[in-house]
């Protein structure tokens, strides 16, 4: 068969940081090509690289027998590559057909041509007749749908780019059995015709049924290629974890033994039934593929996504969550790594937005610098955040430091319960090791904590207990010496034994 890419070395690094060290990965045409491995391996930045969105530091890309060095995704799509994007890229405001052409408009003449292109819509839609649901039309607001066929829309802005490589990254994780079905249907069509696709899928029943080959990462680099008909699950997962190292003996802790937080049934836009206990005293990671769950639960316990239905019990006694501000009169706190969204006080002093959650805790009609400033101070010192003065704009601040601001804005709260959703994104090594230290110091103070971080090897290492989710529930409960990489692997991607 034909080569249709070739990457070979790539590598991509963000000052200190090497996101990808040797990334590789060869696909034919007309072939189904897996691309797998854990959380952080480096697959979605190389994916990412083949098709413009971002440039390599080094390394070599031939597309269809030429050297290629694509400088924005409008290269990459020029040259007959297309990038279904994880995080979706859709505008909510625009209707399906505004979507699907945006930058792409069919003109006739100068002007725009907008009966043929929402023409040319409904024949995408209609891929997915009988399982696309109802209300997927050229003119519905993308805003108006639900999750799966807003996922929809995205794969068919892919399909409209008549690519000659498509790159599928976790694009059947909002749909249903019936859709993905569907999708795979079409692919292996577009494969009769010699259209290749790269796909990125944590369900590894999906890889062994539509995939020719896998390439597997691990820690940046690129690490095996095997032929699915020749190979195992077994095989796969050990690809992806490597040897495992055994740990040592996990403390017994005796406060363990005493629930605190009680979870019945909980739903809401990303958790599905879900029910567990956690303990005075622990640390229990949620763990798992990104977006399976592990942030839809932590933000609905803080009631930035209210639970639709189920029962939150802490410290004994029925609790209702329906706002934030619930949450923190019940004494939780929410840290997220999303400093964009649920951070920052833009344009509001570093003090301002360290006593934000503890004006709210202890209901301050007047905030008095001189008395809180030492009482936020202190924490921030212990983060050791840098900054010259609390009276500075927190846009000041390196991103690093304002997420270290966002943690001890909790932390000064004295929190019953922690919720931890990805929290050490964007600091570095040596702020990492204190907030685990701090968390720590915490729970053996009797705090509960949920720790959601998307480097498994976090949860690993830090966590007393894992519940690890797939597809909004949980997958698998690991204590012990069970909680390990295999174990956490093979429940995120499915069962591999």
């Amino acid at each position: 068969m034909t080569n249709a890419l070739i990457a070979d070395g790539i590598t991509k690094s963000y000052g200190a940081v090497r996101a990808l060290t040797d990334g590789r990965l060869t696909v034919e045409e007309g072939e189904i090509h897996a691309l797998l491995g854990a959380n952080g391996c480096g697959k979605s930045t190389l994916c990412k690289i083949i098709a413009g969105a971002v440039v390599p530091t080094s390394g070599e890309l031939r597309f269809r027998g030429a050297a290629a060095r694509f400088r924005s995704p409008r290269d990459a799509e020029k040259a007959g590559i297309a990038l279904f994007y994880q995080e979706l890229s859709l505008i909510p405001q625009l209707t399906v057909t505004d979507n699907i052409f945006l930058g792409r408009e069919l003109k006739s003449g100068p002007f725009v041509d907008r009966r043929a292109m929402t023409a040319r819509t409904a024949e995408l839609i209609a891929l997915f007749d009988g399982v696309a649901g109802q209300g997927l039309t050229p003119q519905a607001i993308v805003g108006d749908l639900p999750p799966d066929q807003r996922q929809i829309v995205e794969i068919l802005k892919v399909f409209g780019q008549n690519a000659r490589l498509m790159i599928m990254d976790e694009a059947t994780a909002a749909l249903d059995g019936r859709q993905s079905h569907r999708l795979f249907e079409i692919l292996q069509a577009k494969k009769a015709e010699g259209i290749s696709t790269i796909m990125i899928s944590h369900r590894l029943d999906e890889v062994f049924a539509v995939c020719d080959r896998a390439t597997i990462m691990r820690n940046g680099a690129t690490i095996a290629e095997r032929t699915i008909a020749e190979t195992t699950r077994e095989a796969i997962v050990h690809d992806m974890v490597g040897e495992v190292r055994v740990a040592e003996a996990r403390p017994e802790r005796e406060s363990l033994s005493t629930p605190s937080l009680t979870v019945k049934a909980a739903q809401n836009s990303g958790v599905r039934g879900v029910e567990f206990q956690a303990c005075s005293g622990e640390i229990l990671g949620l763990a798992g593929l990104q977006g399976q769950g592990q942030s839809a639960l932590l933000r609905g316990l803080f009631g930035a996504d209210p639970l639709v239905s189920g029962d939150i019990g802490f410290e004994g006694r029925a609790v209702s969550i329906r706002k934030p501000a619930d949450a923190v009169m019940n004494g939780f706190a929410y840290v997220s790594g999303d400093r964009g969204r649920d951070g920052a006080l833009q344009g509001r002093s570093i003090f301002e937005n360290l006593v934000a959650a503890l004006a709210v805790r202890k209901r301050l009609k007047v905030i008095r610098p001189g008395v809180l400033k030492p009482e936020v101070e202190k924490v921030a010192a212990g983060l050791k955040t840098k900054f010259a003065d609390m009276d500075m704009p927190i846009g000041t601040l390196s991103g690093g430091n304002q997420q270290k601001i966002f943690i001890a804005r909790w932390l000064a709260t004295a929190p019953k319960l922690l919720l931890l959703d990805d929290p050490t994104k964007g600091i570095d090594l040596g702020a990492k090791a204190d907030l685990f230290a701090l968390m720590r110091q915490q729970a053996d103070a009797g705090a509960t904590i949920l720790f959601y971080s998307s480097e498994d090897s976090e949860v690993l290492e830090f966590a007393d207990r894992v519940l690890v989710f797939n597809g909004g529930k949980i997958a698998a409960e690991l204590t012990g010496d069970d909680i390990n990489a295999v174990n956490l692997t093979r429940a995120a991607y499915g069962d591999a034994a």
